[in-house]
C-alpha cells in the first residue's frame, strides 16, 4: 500500500466505484518514488481548496492497477504515475511522469471548475 495521505484504491470494484458515485475524481497510480510523491503531496494540498473532487491513488504494482494501466488515454504511458481525471464516470484528462501543482491546478480548474472554494 502507498503511503499517502490520500483516499488509497486496492480493488478494481472499489476504483469503480468510486469513479462512478462522485462527479469528480483524480486518480494517481503509481509508487513511492522521485516521480511520485511531490504529485501525491500536491494532491493532498489541493484537497482543501477542492473538496468537491475526491484525490485517490492506486499502488503501480498491485495486479487491480491494470484497469488504470489500459485505459485508452494511458496505453502509451512510460513514466510514473499515471494520473487520470475522471468527470461523471467519464476519462477527461490523464497525464504521466512527474507534474508541478501549476499544472495539475490547470487541469483541476478546467476539467472541474464547479465548486472551487477561492
Amino acid at each position: 500500500m502507498l503511503q499517502t495521505d490520500l483516499k488509497h484504491v486496492t480493488t478494481e470494484e472499489e476504483a469503480k466505484r468510486l469513479i462512478g458515485e462522485n462527479p469528480f475524481v483524480m486518480m494517481c497510480c503509481g509508487r513511492m518514488g522521485p516521480m511520485c510523491i511531490p504529485v501525491y503531496e500536491i494532491m493532498h494540498q489541493l484537497e482543501t481548496r477542492y473538496s468537491h473532487v475526491v484525490f485517490g491513488d492506486m499502488d503501480f504494482d498491485m495486479p487491480e492497477a491494470r484497469f488504470i494501466k489500459v485505459l485508452p488515454e494511458c496505453r502509451s504511458f512510460m513514466g510514473l504515475p499515471f494520473t487520470v481525471y475522471f468527470k461523471n464516470g467519464n476519462v477527461v484528462r490523464a497525464t504521466s511522469s512527474i507534474q508541478t501543482e501549476d499544472e495539475i491546478v490547470a487541469i483541476l480548474d478546467e476539467e472541474f471548475s464547479e465548486g472551487i472554494k477561492k
